[in-house]
C-alpha cells in the first residue's frame, strides 16, 4: 500500500491509479435529472429542476471527488450541453429554479463550451435562478458575461471544503482559503449570489476534531458573503478513499456529527444550511432509528430549524 504523497506534483497519479471504471455516457443526454425541492431565499419550498451534465472531466483531481466516474475523457462537443438541457427539460415537470451542475467548473471552457453559453441561457430563461458549480479559480470575466445574459439571479457554488489548511490542502484542490475569498469577494462585486460546499470531516481529520472544524468552516462561508451553505458528510467509493481509509487515515463521520454541525449551521440564522443526504442512510444510526434521523435532517433542510432530536431507545441514542 503506497503512502499518499507529500509532493503535490505526485498527488494526481496516486489519486488516478486508484481509480475504477467510468460509466458508460452520451455526450448527448445528461447522467442524471430530477426535481427536488429546497428552501428559496424568500423562505418557500420551491421546486428545483436539477440537471446533471455530462461533460470532460474536472482538470482538477481532488482527493474525495467521485464525480469524475460520470463524465467524459475528451472534451465537451459544441452543441452537447444545449442539447442535454433540452432533454432534461423536456421529461421533468415545471419548476421555478434550475440546477445545472457539470461535476467540474461551468466555466471550464474545455467542459461547457463558450460558444453554447447563449444557447443555454436561452433554454433556462424561464427559471427566477439559476445555479451552477465552479470552481474558484475559473471565477471571472466569463461569469459575468453569463449572469448578464440570464433572465433569472445567477448562484454560483463553490467547494471550500474545510477552512482547516492543512487539510484543505491535501485534498489536492490546489487552493488556498485566501483565494476561495478572493473568488466570493467577485462574485458580491458582480452581484452573483454564493452558495458553498463544505466537507463534514474530510480525510486526515479526527472525529473529535470535525465538528469544530465544520463549524469554522460554515462560520468563514458566511463571513464570505454566502446565501447557502451545504454540508457534505465525506463519502467514499472512488477508490483512493479506500485506501486511505484501510491506512486509518479515513472513515465517514459519524451521524451524530453531520447532526451537531447541521444544528450548529442553522442556528446561527445567518443563511440556509442544507445537508447533502446522498447515501447518507447507508450505515446512517440502527435500523431503529437510523431513517427516522435521516429524516429529521431532511424536514431540517426544508423548514431551515432545528428540530428535537430523535431518541432511540434500542442503540440508547438521543440524536
Amino acid at each position: 500500500m503506497a503512502a499518499y504523497p507529500e509532493n503535490a506534483a505526485e498527488r494526481d497519479a496516486w489519486i488516478i491509479t486508484r481509480r475504477g471504471l467510468r460509466s458508460a455516457v452520451d455526450p448527448w443526454r445528461p447522467w442524471m435529472y430530477f426535481v427536488e425541492e429546497e428552501r428559496s431565499a424568500a423562505g418557500e419550498i420551491a421546486p428545483v429542476a436539477t440537471v446533471f451534465l455530462t461533460n470532460r472531466e474536472c482538470p482538477w483531481r481532488c482527493l474525495m471527488c467521485d464525480l469524475w466516474k460520470n463524465t467524459l475523457d475528451r472534451e465537451t462537443p459544441a452543441g452537447a450541453i444545449p442539447a442535454q438541457i433540452d432533454y432534461a427539460l423536456g421529461r421533468l415537470p415545471g419548476a421555478r429554479q434550475v440546477k445545472l451542475y457539470n461535476s467540474g467548473s461551468f466555466f471550464d471552457r474545455r467542459a461547457i463550451p463558450v460558444e453554447d453559453h447563449a444557447a443555454i441561457a436561452a433554454r433556462i430563461a424561464g427559471f427566477e435562478h439559476v445555479i451552477v458549480e465552479c470552481h474558484p479559480a475559473l471565477v471571472g470575466a466569463e461569469c459575468f458575461a453569463f449572469r448578464d445574459r440570464l433572465h433569472g439571479r445567477l448562484e454560483v457554488a463553490m467547494g471550500l471544503e474545510t477552512v482547516h489548511p492543512e487539510k484543505l490542502q491535501r485534498l489536492n484542490k490546489r487552493m488556498t482559503v485566501e483565494q476561495f475569498r478572493a473568488a466570493a469577494d467577485r462574485l458580491r462585486e458582480g452581484d452573483v449570489d454564493l452558495r458553498v460546499f463544505i466537507l463534514v470531516k474530510p480525510p486526515f481529520m479526527r472525529e473529535e476534531e470535525s465538528l469544530e472544524w465544520a463549524a469554522r468552516s460554515l462560520d468563514f462561508a458566511f463571513d464570505s458573503g454566502a446565501m447557502v451553505a451545504t454540508l457534505i458528510p465525506t463519502r467514499g467509493g472512488n477508490g483512493a478513499m479506500e485506501e486511505l481509509a484501510a491506512s486509518g487515515d479515513f472513515a465517514p463521520p459519524r451521524l451524530e456529527t453531520v447532526e451537531a454541525a447541521a444544528e450548529y449551521g442553522i442556528s446561527l440564522g445567518r443563511g440556509r444550511v442544507f445537508v447533502d443526504l446522498w447515501n447518507l442512510r447507508r450505515g446512517a444510526g440502527c435500523v431503529e432509528c437510523g431513517e427516522r434521523r435521516v429524516a429529521r435532517l431532511h424536514a431540517m433542510n426544508l423548514l431551515q430549524c432545528v428540530l428535537p432530536r430523535v431518541e432511540c431507545k434500542e442503540c440508547g441514542c438521543r440524536s
